[in-house]
């Protein structure tokens, strides 16, 4: 029987409509959460084309043409029935926590123009979209998606967003069939290689960001011919060379260029002038030479400048003209140049730059003569830095202003004023006390310079005010009672100045006080017990004072108190024992000759026998701290002769000659051990040997180096032999499972905190053990800490040496088993490539992360030239196989090095996984061998 034409299409539409209704329950069914409840509304009892982000054809109202669920905060995997809804056009599921991969049904949507799923956690690759050829937009921006950037995209893309995923690859020269393609950013990824020269057919690209990657190479020149370029931004890179010098007339409707982070060198070019549209211009951190072109004057939309950490000069009267030129720029707001080669007197003309400048960055060059005055009359400044000697991420800039004279208290008009950066010049005079008119000001730093008289109580009555930093100057006089009414101060430092009287009681008023360092002052009468009511402190410094009295009770009561030194003052009495007082490593009484009991490691007198002759210390001569080892790969040993408290019966005194009889004068046949010099006139050497017999008193593993015993004895030395790449894997290996047992196989997390080649010896068998625990952090409770989370102890100052540890705990943040890891991958890197991360070819931004990630297929040219020689040594017998086979292994090596190194501490693998990657590469490669 043959159905009417009317039956036929109705039978179709209900086809259609129930085909569409099942894809979308089908998707519901793979949400597996629904705060808002948002598909309350996705049922049978409803048409679907009422239901919530549901947009129906209104031609054909049981088509569903469009599914917008933006920002509902759903949890799940997307469905790959969605690819049965045949006549979406649009498809938009950001801003929620989608997971899972990207089902490849979407590319059967023939009609879909828009496609964007960004900001969600999927994961996989981007599957083929080449038969949606209709695709305007593709969104997929900030997820965790991988591969690389697909080849067949459809030529009908203006939109393609890929930022903040793990891609990797290179940029597809076939993108540049895309001719109608306006929006192309993949910043935040792993892309390699450069630009490809085919871009430049991309006439009407408006906008091009590839910040944040791997790009390679020299300034990418097809972008010259990208005239209707809007946009574009190749920050973050490894791109060299010079920036072409007709830059700004070939790119005349530019109003943003991000160039900074990269290798740039050269001149920067006059003719950035031309491109009159700019609003921002980011050069910084390069190797940027010669002045700052006059003519940047000219672009008189200028909104931020950002020339900092490069190169550039400024020496005569001429070499400054560009200050004079940018009073033109009548909107610009950022101004910064910290960081250069900047010299003598700012000229008078800062203080003709524009009424809107907000934050003017002049530190860390070489500028001289009095404070700049012309500043005072940028009132709508919100920050400013003169300072010097700033740390800032990569790199450790040394460079210093000098500028001399009394702080203007004109600045009093700065009334937008948050934060005030002028540490480390040769500032003197008084602070001016109208510095307390400033009412927004959080941040004020004016450390070590050569001010004098006393802190304003004006200071105090700021009520915005967070840190305040006035150490290492000539301040004298009390400080005043009104601290107590700065309500929000969580930073305070007036260490190392005269300052005297007694400390104020008040300041325990302040409950969000996170650090105090009141150390080197005159200080005198007794510790407030007050301090015990600040119930966030985490850092309290009152070392080098007078004071006198017993250690108040109420500081046991403080929670998250992680340092407390109260060194070579006048305290007596009894020590607690409870709060931080249990950890032995995070607290320094050294110097208070009248103390007593405490924890018996002390070593302190007990206050039962206070009566006795309190003045006579027993002492004697320790020097060197004897490890049991098979012969010691490199040591350097230095006699000195100290004095150290008695450790007790546990560590019995053995002196040269018992020594030398015991050994039958050092004979080689005898144990050979491994020897550790203290130097105890250093602060805190004592306390890292003691933190040294904390941490390893109760751990045993084959890769650590246990404490025999404390003793006087010289020694001797060897040198480190030839080590192969099979030997050099089974070393790592070694050490990283010497790390993986302290950070996850103890009942205590230990993290070491200074973990480098010198900490590491090797036997005959070349086992590699870890030894020096000095600054180790001993977390005594069952809880394990997770992955990047801080062990339950800190020290003072950075824990670490320079070139091995992490970014994070050089800025001063707590330590973590993270830290570790980091320290692993730069001394796996160095092991492999023998060199080390101090070695003078990094510099200028350049380290022994970003040198290998640089080379990425040049692992030959970057590894130790010896591991060629065993190349070499074995080639003739050896198959091409084998030989794949070992730079296979090197480059999983680098790579793991690389993951271990990440400047993100939340990125960085955890010694388990790292371990038993490593176990996987050494066992592959052996098996090739």
């Amino acid at each position: 029987m043959k159905l009417p034409a009317t039956g036929v299409h109705f039978l179709l539409v209900l086809m259609v409509c129930c085909t569409h209704s099942l894809a979308l329950l089908e998707f519901k069914k793979s949400i597996i959460r629904d705060p808002n409840e948002l598909l309350i509304s996705w049922n049978e009892s409803t048409h679907l084309c009422s239901w919530d982000g549901v947009l129906c054809s209104v031609r054909h109202p049981h088509r569903v043409i469009s599914l917008n669920l933006t920002n509902r905060d759903l949890v799940g995997q997307i469905s790959p029935s969605l690819g049965n809804l045949t006549f979406l056009k649009v498809l938009i599921l950001s801003a929620s926590s989608f997971s899972g991969e990207i089902p490849r049904s979407l590319g059967q949507l023939h009609h879909l123009q828009i496609l964007k799923l960004n900001d969600n956690m999927l994961q996989g690759g981007i599957p083929s979209l080449a038969n949606c050829s209709k695709v305007k937009e593709l969104s997929l921006g900030k997820n965790q998606l991988t591969g690389q950037i697909p080849a067949d995209l459809p030529n009908s893309l203006q939109k393609l967003i890929l930022v903040a995923n793990n891609l990797t690859g290179t940029v597809p020269a076939s993108l540049a069939n895309i001719t109608v393609l306006k929006i192309f950013t993949c910043m935040n990824n792993n892309i390699e290689g450069n630009i490809p020269d085919e871009f430049a057919r991309l006439r009407g690209l408006q906008e091009l960001h590839l910040g944040k990657n791997k790009l390679s190479g020299r300034f990418p020149q097809l972008v010259l011919n990208l005239s209707n370029l809007v946009v574009f931004s190749v920050a973050s890179n490894y791109l060299s060379g010079d920036v072409p010098s007709d830059l700004g007339g070939s790119l005349p409707s530019l109003k943003y260029m991000s160039l900074g982070g990269n290798f740039f060198h050269g001149h920067i070019p006059s003719s950035i002038a031309n491109a009159s549209e700019l609003n921002i211009v980011d050069m910084s951190r390069n190797k940027l030479t010669g002045v700052i072109p006059s003519s940047i004057g000219k672009l008189q939309k200028l909104f931020a400048l950002s020339f900092e950490y490069n190169k550039l000069q400024a020496s005569k009267e001429q070499d400054w003209k560009f200050m004079n030129s940018l009073a033109n720029c009548t909107e610009l707001q950022v101004r910064t140049v910290l960081g250069n080669r900047l010299q003598g007197n700012v000229p008078e003309s800062l203080g003709n730059l524009s009424s809107q400048l907000r934050y003017l960055y002049l530190a860390n060059n070489h500028l001289s003569g009095d404070f700049p005055s012309g500043i005072a009359k940028l009132r709508s400044l919100i920050s400013i830095e003169l300072g010097g000697n700033r740390f800032t991420g990569a790199r450790l800039q040394l460079d210093n202003n000098i500028l001399t004279g009394p702080i203007p208290s004109s600045l009093c008009n700065l009334s937008n004023l948050i934060g005030l950066y002028l540490e480390s010049n040769q500032l003197d005079g008084h602070i001016p006390p109208s510095l307390g008119n400033l009412q927004t000001l959080e941040i004020l730093n004016i450390s070590n310079n050569n001010l004098l008289g006393t802190i304003p109580k004006e200071l105090f009555g700021i009520q915005t005010l967070l840190n305040i930093e006035l150490s290492s100057n000539n301040l004298d006089g009390p400080l005043h009672p009104d601290i107590g009414n700065a309500k929000q101060l969580t930073y305070l430092d007036i260490s190392s100045n005269s300052l005297s009287g007694e400390i104020p009681s008040a300041i325990g008023n302040r409950e969000r006080l996170e650090d105090i360092k009141l150390g080197h002052n005159v200080f005198s009468g007794s510790v407030p017990t007050s301090l015990g009511n600040i119930t966030n402190l985490q850092i309290l410094n009152l070392s080098r004072n007078h004071l006198n009295g017993s250690i108040p009770v109420s500081i046991v009561r403080l929670k998250f108190l992680e340092q407390l030194d109260l060194s070579f003052n006048r305290l007596e009495g009894e020590v607690p024992t409870a709060g931080i007082f249990s950890n032995l490593i995070s607290v320094w009484i050294d110097g208070n000759t009248g103390l007593c009991g405490g924890q018996l490691v002390r070593h302190l007198r007990p206050c039962s026998a206070m009566h006795l002759n309190s003045r006579k210390n027993k002492h004697f001569t320790v020097q060197k701290v004897v490890i049991p080892l098979g012969s010691i790969a490199s040591l350097a040993i230095v006699k000195k002769n100290v004095s150290l408290p008695s450790f007790g019966s546990k560590f019995p005194k053995v002196t040269y000659i018992d020594l030398a009889r015991s050994t039958e004068g050092f004979s080689s046949s005898k144990i050979v051990v491994a020897v550790k010099v203290f130097c105890l006139e250093r602060k805190g050497a004592q306390k890292s040997f003691m933190a040294e017999c904390n941490a390893l008193r109760n751990i045993r593993h084959r890769n650590l180096v246990p404490i025999l015993t404390a003793c006087s004895s010289d020694g001797s030395s060897s040198t480190l032999n030839h080590i192969t790449l099979a030997q050099r894997l089974s070393i790592v290996v070694d050490i990283a499972d010497a790390m993986e047992y302290l950070h996850h196989n103890h009942q205590g997390t230990i993290v070491h905190c200074d973990l480098k080649p010198s900490n590491i010896l090797l036997d005959d068998n070349m086992t590699a053990r870890v030894g020096d625990f000095g600054l180790a952090m001993f977390k005594v409770d069952s809880i394990m800490p997770s992955f990047g989370d801080s062990a339950s102890a800190s020290s003072i100052a950075i824990k670490g040496t320079i070139g091995y540890v992490a970014p994070e705990c050089a800025t001063g943040r707590e330590v973590t088993i993270a830290g570790d890891v980091y320290s692993f991958g730069i001394v796996l890197l160095e092991i492999f490539l023998r060199k080390r991360p101090t070695d003078d070819m990094f510099k200028d931004g350049l380290n022994i992360v970003r040198f290998v990630e640089m080379n990425p297929d040049r692992i030959l040219k970057i590894i130790d030239p010896d591991l060629l020689e065993d190349e070499r040594d074995v080639s003739q017998g050896t198959s091409v196989s084998f030989k794949e086979k070992s730079l296979e292994c090197l480059a999983s090596v680098l790579k793991t090095g690389l993951c271990c190194a990440n400047p993100s501490p939340s990125e960085r693998m955890d010694m388990q996984g790292v371990a038993a990657r490593l176990h996987g590469i050494k066992e592959a490669y052996l098996r090739g061998n």
